[in-house]
């Protein structure tokens, strides 16, 4: 990537103060999160009726002190996903590795040992924007990852910056089918965020996550059955502030393929993600409206 890139000139003071924040040690940038921490919760409130009412509908047997008690937990981690993300624009590959501890890789090693692409499935909890660069400085093998371009050009450049400068490669949502057809054969894992809300028109699969209906983008599973790929779930725990542990769950191991208007692995997606989930509540990202659209009533 090119030293700077190619945005209006406008944004070249934005670029190089965040560049420079990014410098500091992180145990400076936790006081900063401290301080966006009161501010977020305490004085704006951000979003607090959108993440109050996702963790209500989604965990119903649990009481308001305790609902209240997670959504205060999910702040306090907010920030330090801020701060974490802003600290890819300066990170080496060596603190990348003493942060990110990859519990079962040998998992992922062997599929990638049978010669062609492995897909991961992952979503919104933990520090998601650190699994596909420390993938990079981590495998022997390249690690790629499916995303979905920014409307702002600034961020847009910056964020492309953030996630691609450790190595990894990044692949345009729009471009996916065709990177699959000219890489079929080449052995390398590629990243997918898995949980986001599909438009209501492209809605294809159903089911019922944490009490809810919910719908779920179907591209990795058809992907998979596509070009015989396997799948793997990628479950990131933190274990403390700036250290995390990421496992791997084999969802399939592309061998066969379902009936069609069938989703399987998506709908095992959707189990161990709630699994993970209740395990660490605080953990998932409950800013997002998630839960926006509503499932078609079936006909009488």
């Amino acid at each position: 990537m090119k030293k700077f890139p190619n945005i209006p000139t406008l944004y070249y003071p934005l670029w190089w103060l965040l560049k420079g924040l990014s410098l500091l040690p992180l145990p400076v940038l936790y006081l900063l999160s401290d301080f966006l921490f009161v501010l977020v919760y305490y004085i704006i409130g951000y979003r607090k009726k959108v993440v109050l009412q996702n963790l209500r509908n989604s965990f119903p047997e649990k009481s308001e002190h305790e609902i209240q008690g997670i959504a205060r937990a999910f702040y306090r981690q907010f920030p330090d996903l801020i701060v974490e993300i802003l600290k890819l624009a300066s990170m080496d590959a060596a603190e990348m590795r003493r942060r990110i501890v990859f519990s079962n890789q040998e998992v992922l090693d062997r599929f990638v040992a049978q010669g062609k692409p492995v897909i991961t499935m992952g979503s919104h909890s933990g520090n998601w924007e650190w699994v596909l660069p420390a993938g990079a400085v981590q495998y022997d093998f390249p690690a790629e990852g499916i995303y979905r371009p920014l409307k702002n050009e600034f961020f847009e450049a910056f964020m492309l910056y953030l996630r691609s400068r450790l190595g990894a490669r990044l692949i345009k949502m729009k471009d996916t089918m065709r990177d699959f057809v000219r890489n079929r054969k080449v052995p390398r894992v590629v990243a997918m965020l898995s949980d986001q809300t599909p438009p209501y028109g492209e809605i294809q699969f159903w089911t019922t996550f944490l009490h809810q209906d919910t719908p779920f983008f179907v591209g990795a599973e058809k992907l998979a059955h596509a070009f015989g790929c396997p799948v793997l779930f990628l479950d990131v725990e933190r274990i403390k502030r700036g250290h995390y542990r990421l496992r791997f769950d084999v969802l399939s191991d592309g061998s066969t393929k379902p009936e069609e208007g069938v989703f399987p692995v998506t709908e095992a997606f959707a189990r161990q993600l709630e699994a993970s989930i209740r395990r660490n509540p605080a953990n998932y990202l409950w800013t997002h409206k998630r839960w926006k659209h509503k499932r078609p009533q079936a006909a009488s």
